[in-house]
């Protein structure tokens, strides 16, 4: 009995939901317009964070028959080398920071523009790895040829470097 007595009386006009409702609706789109606004100014932002897009010098490339270095040009280099070919979208942030780490852990592990420099032990080695890498098909990686439908790997193309990596890792 206590609360009932408060309420009592008291009705809400129904002619004041609708500017209830308004100023509502009005008042979730100015939220929503600070949102997006903060969004863009913060995508704006990130374009100034410098990304280093190089190519350096080759200093011995990989030797292979022109079908493998065929292959090796459309589904390998942009990240295992420095041909990298950077599209528009590895300018724009925060696909850039990606691509970047992308081809810098990329030409670390294999470099086929350092290739010569490479002892012969380490070229057996990575001939191995790049064998391993066709089987389980890890590479190219499938955001990559998604991008990029010309990297997709026929089975002709993973038969050439499969006989081609144990080739190399025999020698």
């Amino acid at each position: 009995a206590g609360g009932e007595g408060r309420d009592r009386g008291r009705t809400v006009d129904p002619r004041a939901l609708p500017d209830l409702e308004a100023r509502m609706r009005r008042g979730l789109l100015r939220r929503w317009k600070q949102v997006l606004l903060g969004l863009g100014a913060i995508f704006v932002g990130i374009q100034l964070i410098p990304v280093r897009r190089i190519n350096p010098a080759i200093s011995g490339e990989a030797r292979a028959p022109e079908q493998i270095e065929e292959i090796l040009g459309r589904a390998c280099q942009d990240c295992h080398s420095h041909r990298t070919r950077w599209p528009w979208y590895s300018y724009v942030a925060p696909v850039s920071w990606l691509i970047e780490h992308d081809v810098e852990e990329g030409r670390e592990y294999l470099n086929l523009s350092t290739w010569d420099a490479y002892p012969s032990e380490k070229r057996r080695k990575l001939f191995k790895e790049i064998r391993e890498e066709i089987e389980v098909g890890s590479m190219p990686p499938w955001y990559y040829v998604t991008m990029h439908p010309s990297a997709r790997l026929s089975e002709r193309d993973l038969g050439l470097l499969l006989r081609w990596s144990e080739e190399g890792a025999r020698e």
